[in-house]
């Protein structure tokens, strides 16, 4: 029986239109940009009396640009109006400066090309919400992250093939035209593409537009900070971009200076690092079983501090050499392999990095907004690289070699990643959790769709084995509150993880009704705050393997607050390690490892009809099935 993957989207007209349309717009923005950058380094192409170096920068400056000047409007325009539509629209845009740029090409207008330049960055920036914000209008939660994993392949692969194609055609004796015919010719593809997009109804009809760039701009950054998960991913994806600008503009020079090879070397390593970002993009959906799993992300961060300081040491243990290798001769010398092997792991860590956060934006922010916060998003994305540029001639200028720049970079990254993940812990804990649940079990998780996306909910569960709440935290998507006995709660070194996962101690009345009423006290506010709780009803975990009969507290809880009830059953963990089967749990060895459990959740229920024996019914037969 075929299993359901990413690469299944690819059949679909919710996806593949939307999909070409960016691959060819991405590719285009670097098929142009390359061409009039080797125009301007080898062929004298000058304007307002600028030498090349400078035009060059200048030209990077350019095209960065308009993503602070247009991008918030860009957002509000993809709430206003449909998508796909806009979608359209930006294409016909791009045919149109692609044309003006055929005229700059044939008759060297400096000045006509760098306007085109800015336009095209216009394109992008006016193109880049609407991407990211129409998939989860396409596609169904449980192929977010699939989408976007594609989206973030197929976007680092245009850029290679882009650059590759841009150099290789300018350079030919008719280069001027086969670049206006080819730019033309992937503008006409991208449109075409876009008239197969299906329809995406505007998630904010009636707002009315905010010309006022600066003000705009400030009002969705406020706007996005009201949120700390989705506003660190934003500077997550932004430090990102930062890190991978330092890496990507300083790869000519290492390939040159440093490793001593040909342009074709450069070229090697380009498509090594985008190999890699896009092979990690690709599996985020495998690694987090189809949800967007944010546990990825301290495992990318990892991998490029590690992998980025280990490139460090192979490039400063490779011999002096003074020959100028060529890309055979570059891979057959057994010294580079293993700089090769770290970019390319480099790049996989960046895309198990940046593709779950992306998805936690889209997710975890309002329809009406997802828009504007990806503008938001570009904005400081842009701001971000605008800095990387500017530290990074400081440091050159001030001695450091490229070897030490990216270093230093990757040292920051460390730094950085530790500051993340003090302002949010739910990303290391989901990260432990992901790695633990997915090293001892095989997790099948069945109609979780029914717990809500947001909102307040209790969610209630049987009690098999200490590993139940775990197992519960890495199958939701959403941050789960659970309902823990106090002296589990208190033991030394793992009281400091449930207090940052925001767990809830209880007690017994008879041991310390003080404790039971405050635990109540925080399952009320947790759930008038919209928050998830979770609940193991019966008190206590299971010694017989069946389910035992469910405590009053339930019927308490949503008296005070109701709120909608989904009741999970786990099934499998019986006879485990961390069960009571045979006696204590922990303490036997173990019988099992990558055993198959399942969690199931039932349709939701109001709290007007879960009342606890209701609940304990609908959890055993919940049991009972297959």
């Amino acid at each position: 029986m075929h299993q359901p993957n990413q690469f299944d989207l690819f059949r679909t007209r919710r996806f593949l239109p939307l999909f070409i349309t960016q691959f060819f717009g991405a590719f285009n923005d670097n098929l142009f940009k390359n061409a009039l950058l080797v125009l301007i380094t080898f062929h004298g192409l000058a304007a307002a009396g600028m030498d090349a170096q400078t035009l060059v920068n200048a030209a990077a400056g350019i095209f960065i640009l308009p993503f602070f000047l247009f991008s918030t409007f860009a957002g509000q325009l993809a709430e206003k109006y449909d998508k796909a539509v806009l979608a359209r629209a930006v294409k016909i845009l791009e045919i149109i400066i692609m044309a003006l740029a055929g005229i700059g090409f044939v008759w060297h207008i400096a000045s006509l090309l760098m306007a085109c330049l800015f336009l095209m960055g216009v394109h992008s920036a006016l193109f880049g919400p609407l991407k990211y914000s129409i998939l989860p209008q396409y596609l169904r939660d449980d192929e977010l992250l699939g989408g976007n994993g594609m989206i973030e392949m197929g976007t680092f692969v245009a850029i290679l093939l882009g650059q590759i194609s841009g150099t290789l055609l300018i350079q030919h004796e008719h280069g001027e035209y086969l670049i206006v015919a080819a730019c033309l010719g992937v503008a006409l593809l991208g449109w075409l593409a876009s008239r197969s997009m299906p329809a995406a109804p505007p998630t904010a009809p009636n707002l009315r537009l905010n010309w006022n760039i600066a003000s705009e701009t400030w009002h969705i950054i406020r706007h996005s900070c009201r949120n700390k998960a989705v506003f660190n991913s934003i500077l997550g994806i932004s430090w990102f971009w930062f890190f991978g600008a330092v890496y990507l503009t300083q790869l000519p020079d290492l390939a040159k200076s440093v490793l001593h090879g040909d342009p074709g070397v450069y070229t090697l390593l380009m498509t090594i690092f985008s190999v890699g970002v896009g092979a990690g993009s690709a599996l985020c959906e495998k690694l987090s079983g189809r949800k967007v799993e944010v546990g990825l992300v301290p495992l990318g961060s990892l991998g490029l501090s590690l992998f980025g300081i280990d490139l460090y040491f192979a490039l400063n243990s490779l011999p002096a050499s003074t020959t100028v290798w060529t890309p055979l001769n570059f891979i057959a010398a057994a010294g580079h392999w293993r700089v090769m092997l770290d970019l390319l792991l480099m790049g996989v860590a960046g895309g198990l990095f940046i593709v779950p956060l992306y998805a936690l934006v889209q997710t975890r922010t309002e329809k009406e907004f997802t828009s504007r916060a990806i503008a938001a998003n570009n904005i400081l994305n842009s701001l971000f690289m605008v800095v990387a540029a500017g530290m990074s001639i400081v440091l050159l200028g001030a001695g450091l070699t490229v070897p030490e720049l990216l270093l230093t970079v990757t040292i920051l990254n460390v730094l950085v990643a530790i500051y993340i993940y003090t302002l949010i812990p739910e990303f290391i804990l989901r990260f432990l959790v992901w790695l633990l649940v997915n090293t001892l079990y095989r997790v099948r998780e069945q109609d979780l769709h029914h717990i809500p996306d947001q909102g307040a909910a209790l969610l209630v569960c049987n009690h098999v084995s200490y590993m139940d709440a775990l197992v519960i935290a890495g199958s939701v998507r959403r941050p789960v509150r659970f309902v823990m006995d106090h002296r589990i709660y208190r033991l030394p070194v793992l009281h400091f993880i449930f207090r940052l996962a925001g767990a809830i101690p209880i007690a017994p009345e008879r041991e310390d009704a003080g404790i039971k009423e405050d635990a109540f006290q925080q399952i009320a506010a947790a759930l008038r705050a919209g928050e998830l709780v979770c609940l193991f009803p019966e008190g206590h975990i299971t010694r017989s393997g069946k389910l035992a009969r469910f405590q009053p507290g339930t019927d308490r809880i949503l008296r005070d607050t109701p709120v909608p009830v989904v009741p999970l059953a786990l099934q499998g963990l019986w006879g485990s390690f961390f069960s009571r089967k045979d006696g204590s749990a922990m303490l036997k060895w173990p019988r099992r490892f990558r055993a198959r459990i399942a969690l199931r959740a039932g349709e939701a229920l109001l709290a007007t009809s879960a009342d606890r024996l209701t609940l304990e019914k609908r959890i055993a037969t919940l049991l009972a099935q297959a």
